[in-house]
C-alpha cells in the first residue's frame, strides 16, 4: 500500500547572509524601530533568546532533517524568516536581498533535495520586480514565493500587482501569504498581541483585498497558501457574505466571499481542534495543509499531533497531513 509522506508546509530558514548585506544600510534602523513599537519592549526581550536557541535549527540543514524525524515529518516547505522581507529597501537594495536570499534558501534545501523544497521572496515594494523575482526563484529550483500581507501604501488588490498574479498563475507557483507586522502598531505593543491578534488580523485584510478586488476571479488558478489558517476570516466569512449580499459598495468580487475559501489552501496553524475543524468544513479538507511554523515558539512541536486531536476522518486527517501538500508540489508517492 502507498502511503504519501506527511508534509509541514509553513518552516522557516534563518539568512545570515542577507541580514549581513542589509546591516547599516539608510531605512534599515527606522524599519526595526517601527517593528520595536509594533512588538514592545516586554517582546523584545523574549524574542531575542528565543531565537538564540533555534538557531541552529533555523541554519543547519542536518538540525532541521532531526527535528523533522522527531516530528514525524517526511518533507518540509521552507520559507525565509519574515524578517527578511526589508520592503523598507529600494529597488537597488531589493534586488540585492531577493537574489540572495533566493540562492541561499535553494542551496539550504538542496542538502536533501528529497525531504526539503524551498519558496524565495518578492519586494512587494516595488511591484515591477516582483515578476523578475518570481522567475529568479523558480530558476533556483524553489517552489515559488513567500510574500506578506501588505507593503507600504500598497495592498495586495493593488492593480500594480496583476502582473505578478498573472505570471504566479501562469507557472503554477506557490504564493505562500505569510503577514510580518501589523498595522495596528502600538494598540498591540503589549502582551504579545502584535502576533496573538495581528497575525491573523493581517491575514484577514490581505485575503479580504484579493476576494473583494476580483484578484481571485481574474486568476482562478492561482495556488496561494496561507498561513496560520487564513486568521480570523474563515471563522468569520459568513459577516463578508452578509455585506456582499446587503451591500452594493460589498460586491467586487462576482460570488459570495466564502465560496472563495475553496479557491485558497490554508496551512492547519490555528491552535485549537475546534477551529482547525470549522477551517476544513469551510474550506474543504483538500484546501489544508499541514503547517507547524517550525521552529518558532508560535508554531506547532507536534504538528501531526494537533492535527490528529481535530479528530477529522481517516481521509480528510490524511489528505491534511500529507495528501494536499504532494499533489501541490508534485512530490513521489
Amino acid at each position: 500500500m502507498t502511503t504519501t509522506p506527511t508534509v509541514d508546509v509553513h518552516a522557516h530558514v534563518l539568512l545570515p547572509e542577507v541580514d549581513a548585506l542589509v546591516d547599516g544600510l539608510p531605512g534599515l534602523a527606522e524599519a526595526r524601530a517601527l517593528d520595536a513599537r509594533r512588538n514592545g519592549p516586554d517582546a523584545l526581550k523574549v524574542n531575542g533568546p528565543m531565537i538564540g536557541a533555534r538557531i541552529a535549527r533555523l541554519t543547519d540543514p542536518s538540525v532541521r532533517l532531526a527535528a523533522m524525524d522527531e516530528q514525524g515529518v517526511d518533507v518540509q516547505l521552507v520559507s525565509p524568516s519574515p524578517s527578511h522581507y526589508h520592503y523598507w529597501a529600494d529597488e537597488e537594495t531589493a534586488e540585492k536581498v531577493y537574489r540572495p536570499a533566493n540562492e541561499a534558501t535553494a542551496a539550504h534545501c538542496s542538502a536533501a533535495p528529497d525531504r526539503l523544497r524551498g519558496l524565495g521572496l518578492v519586494p512587494l515594494q516595488h511591484p515591477e520586480q516582483a515578476v523578475r523575482a518570481l522567475e529568479h526563484a523558480l530558476e533556483c529550483g524553489l517552489s515559488g514565493v513567500e510574500i506578506s500581507s501588505h507593503a507600504p501604501g500598497r495592498e495586495l488588490s493593488d492593480p500594480d500587482y496583476a502582473p505578478f498574479w498573472a505570471r504566479a498563475e501562469e507557472t503554477g507557483a506557490l504564493v505562500f501569504l505569510h503577514p510580518f507586522g501589523c498595522t495596528l502598531d502600538e494598540r498591540l505593543d503589549q502582551w504579545y498581541l502584535s502576533n496573538s491578534v495581528g497575525q491573523p488580523t493581517e491575514n484577514a485584510v490581505a485575503l479580504s483585498h484579493l476576494i473583494f478586488s476580483g484578484v481571485l476571479d481574474r486568476h482562478p488558478e492561482l495556488r496561494l497558501i496561507a498561513a496560520h489558517g487564513g486568521g480570523y476570516l474563515p471563522t468569520h466569512i459568513g459577516r463578508a457574505d452578509h455585506a456582499w449580499r446587503a451591500r452594493p459598495d460589498a460586491r467586487g468580487c462576482r460570488e459570495t466571499p466564502s465560496s472563495y475559501l475553496r479557491r485558497l489552501y490554508f496551512d492547519s496553524l490555528v491552535h485549537d481542534p475546534y477551529v482547525l475543524r470549522e477551517l476544513v468544513r469551510v474550506a474543504g479538507a483538500d484546501r489544508v495543509l499541514l503547517g507547524s511554523d517550525f521552529p518558532f515558539d508560535m508554531g506547532a512541536e507536534d504538528p501531526v499531533g494537533a492535527l490528529r486531536a481535530a479528530r477529522l476522518p481517516d481521509t480528510d486527517f490524511h489528505a491534511v497531513r500529507g495528501g494536499n501538500a504532494t499533489a501541490l508540489l508534485g512530490l513521489p508517492l
